[in-house]
């Protein structure tokens, strides 16, 4: 059984839950080590007891560079009761660093994979800063066996036209993984709630403000015909105002977290819509990324709310389904939503019901292809050191 050893930038983030469950899905065993954003260690994830790497802060980058300095440091005392991996698989820049730390206290020669899955603002300035990250990025990546990221325009917009990266290029999309197999004819049937109101979802990680004022001004401007539930992990690093400014709005609400995947289906019946606009990096890593939420909505049947001038609209336009934006205001969303009737919307919902639903989730087949993929990069480590050996 491959044996991989995940670092990551932050054990409690859902979407590390479900990378765990993919690897085990395709029957990897797996070590899991990292960084918390909560005050104590986390207990378990998965039936896993993670090796913890310490806490780091939400949006302090210079914390977290400290942070990782320290658990450097002592790298080898932290896996000193975990048996040498097969492989290791790092979650973020920063953990690509204590990859090559762990590696070498494991003796050497353990393949790397680097999972990039958000391209940060940083690493795309044009002065020293981001020309060093760019650099450190490079030397750090020099012979990783494999770059893992989510979106074909991360790779369009920054590691071809920057020259990052030299190894294979493996695209996980952030679908939803469905732990039984989704026949391709299967159809859902139309299980929306009464309208109006007509209800706009807005789930998982909540960090963008221009978002959260656009649809306060839209559904006053509406008089609550249309009311926004949002469900999720604010980032207050982001707008340390959230709950005051959401309890302020007489048509938006915040239902708190969710469990993803045991949740996902009752939430996502509750709603029409889901919005799917990001500008917390507009311009950059926003414009370029396929976000959980696009993938996770439609398979539960609702409408995606994109722009039109983002990946995830086009995206959007080429499957001829969802509501496209060309302009982020409150007239905009009036003039898209705002005479919205149950013909209408039942015809777009019956456009994103008929797609394939393995356009939106991964099953155990995909799971099984991903871990064989990263089991041949040991093969090949293993095929050099019988060569050396000869």
């Amino acid at each position: 059984m491959l044996h991989v050893l995940y670092l990551v930038h932050d054990v409690s983030d859902p979407a590390v839950r479900r990378r765990v469950k993919m690897l085990r899905a395709g029957g990897a065993r797996i070590t899991l080590a990292g960084f918390r954003r909560t005050p104590n260690p986390i207990a378990e994830i998965e039936g896993l007891e993670p090796v913890d790497l310490g806490p780091t802060r939400d949006g302090r980058f210079v914390q977290r560079i400290g942070a990782v300095a320290k658990a450097a440091m002592s790298i080898g005392a932290k896996f000193a009761g975990v048996a040498r991996p097969d492989l290791i698989i790092a979650r973020n820049l920063e953990m690509l660093a204590l990859a090559r730390r762990a590696n070498r206290a494991f003796g050497g020669s353990v393949p790397i994979v680097y999972e990039c899955l958000d391209i940060h603002r940083l690493v795309l300035r044009n002065d020293l800063i981001g020309k060093t990250l760019r650099g450190v990025e490079r030397h750090l990546a020099r012979d990783v066996k494999l770059l893992v990221t989510s979106s074909p325009a991360f790779i369009a917009n920054y590691f071809k036209p920057f020259g990052q990266i030299a190894a294979p290029v493996e695209l996980i999309e952030n679908k939803y993984f469905d732990t039984m197999p989704v026949p391709a004819d299967h159809r859902r049937e139309d299980d929306s709630p009464v309208a109006p109101p007509w209800r706009i979802g807005w789930f998982g990680a909540l960090r963008c403000r221009r978002s959260l004022e656009l649809l306060a001004e839209f559904t006053r401007r509406l008089s609550g015909r249309f009311e926004v539930v949002l469900r999720g992990r604010p980032a207050l690093s982001e707008f340390p105002d959230f709950h005051a400014f959401v309890e302020a709005e007489p048509w938006l609400s915040f239902r708190g977290p969710y469990r993803n995947p045991e949740d996902m289906a009752a939430i996502y019946r509750e709603v029409h819509f889901s919005w799917a606009i990001d500008f917390f990096e507009q311009g950059q890593n926003s414009e370029w990324l396929l976000p959980n939420r696009l993938y996770e909505g439609c398979r539960f049947g609702a409408v995606p709310i994109s722009m039109a001038s983002t990946e995830t609209g086009r995206f959007l336009k080429q499957q001829d389904i969802g509501v496209l934006l060309s302009e982020a205001t409150p007239e905009g969303l009036d003039t898209a939503l705002g005479r919205m009737g149950e013909e209408r919307f039942g015809k777009l919902k019956s456009r994103v019901l008929a797609r394939n639903p393995r356009t939106w989730s991964y099953d155990r087949g995909d799971c099984l292809a991903f871990v064989d993929k990263l089991r041949a990069l040991t093969a090949v480590r293993g095929t050099f050191a019988t060569e050396a050996l000869a």
